[in-house]
């Protein structure tokens, strides 16, 4: 069963700034925790992934899995949805949404299957973790230029 959480956060850049942070895949394992490789497998015409792979190590087991990437117009985010990997599911997205000039509102939501023998507290909390740490890695990297 997949776990569903979901989070929001302010963050002090224009969504362009925020874009092109979370579209630069080489740069991830600069400041996603727990992150070991990222390889771009495929880009579109503007040289934003589009499919992604990932390999992560986590406390629990370690994962690795491709996402496919499509991109909201004028830099209003992006989602993505689970191609392979070692989970069962894997979707979310990035909502950029301006407040002002200098401040936008990035809303971060997950869905994210594990066939492991884990309960589903644990499994929630786990869900509701990874949408913190994003957004808190996110603004973190943002606000720091």
């Amino acid at each position: 069963m997949a776990e569903r959480a979901d989070g929001s956060t302010d963050i002090y850049g224009t969504p362009g700034e925020i874009m092109g942070v979370i579209s630069d895949f080489d740069a991830y394992p600069e400041w996603v925790g727990q992150l070991e490789e990222v390889r771009v497998l495929e880009q579109d015409q503007e040289g934003r992934g589009t499919v992604v792979s990932f390999q992560v190590s986590t406390p629990m087991f370690p994962a690795s899995y491709t996402l496919r990437y499509t991109y909201a117009p004028e830099d209003g985010g992006m989602s993505w949805t689970y191609v392979e990997g070692t989970l069962d599911d894997l979707s979310g997205s990035y909502t950029l949404d301006p407040v002002d000039d200098q401040l936008t509102r990035v809303t971060y939501r997950l869905e994210v299957g594990l066939d492991a023998p884990i309960p589903g507290l644990l499994k929630r909390q786990a869900a509701k973790q990874i949408v913190r740490s994003a957004l808190s890695d996110l603004k973190r990297r943002v606000e720091s230029g």
